[in-house]
């Protein structure tokens, strides 16, 4: 089974933490950024997933794609 992956809820000064599994990825401000923190782990796939809405992306606290302050 794979980690989970998860774009956490907007930050108060924007920007979004991503996660795998336990470990943090980093701040995404925006889709790009997320793309990069996935192929950085080795998912080559990440531009696909990303913009693909793929479910095993986990969107929390927020609609997906949008990293505007909270």
């Amino acid at each position: 089974m794979a980690p989970e992956i998860v774009v956490h809820r907007p930050s108060p000064t924007g920007g979004r933490r991503v996660t795998v599994g336990h470990t943090i990825l980093g701040l995404a401000h925006s889709d790009a950024d997320v793309i990069e923190f996935l192929r950085r782990v080795g998912l080559d796939s990440a531009e696909d997933l990303v913009l693909g809405d793929s479910p095993l992306i986990h969107w929390r606290g927020g609609r997906a794609h949008e990293y505007e302050a909270a």
